[in-house]
């Protein structure tokens, strides 16, 4: 059986940061860590949940929406997956999540989807909580121009 492709990656030596993990046909994988990993600090779910609904919106209703694939959190809760067609370069992907998390950051009133017949399991958001996470992940964009 073949490994996965994220198994390959030697997470001893990832940081936070924003990377490029891989290229299949067209899409790109961005992955977004929000904390280092192995470290024992972790995303909790309430944080996670409503980071990913938030994010989400604002990144499928940016200038490049029709280019977004997928935003979602990683299993090990370190960050998220953001996917978008190579049609969009990296720089602009950078600027478009930077204004979704100040977006983020900035928001009044409720969550996008904070209702049992938008989401799975509503009473699992947090927004404060998502803007602490949002916030501090803005840092770590600070003067990002790497990607892998």
């Amino acid at each position: 059986m073949h490994r996965i492709k994220s198994f390959e990656v030697d997470h001893t030596k990832l940081e936070r940061g924003f990377y490029i993990s891989r290229i299949d046909g067209d899409v790109i994988t961005y992955d977004m860590r929000f904390c280092k990993p192995n470290t024992g600090v972790l995303l909790d779910n309430e944080t996670m949940h409503t980071a990913e609904h938030m994010i989400a919106t604002y990144m499928r209703n940016s200038e490049i929406a029709d280019s977004v694939v997928y935003f979602g959190p990683m299993g090990c809760q370190t960050g998220f997956y953001l996917l978008v067609r190579d049609n969009v370069l990296p720089e602009k992907v950078v600027e478009v999540l930077r204004d979704a998390l100040q977006k983020t950051v900035d928001h009044t009133g409720d969550v996008f989807g904070n209702s049992e017949v938008e989401c799975g399991n509503h009473k699992t958001l947090n927004l404060e909580k998502a803007k602490t996470a949002c916030r501090e992940y803005m840092t770590v964009l600070t003067g990002v121009n790497q990607y892998n």
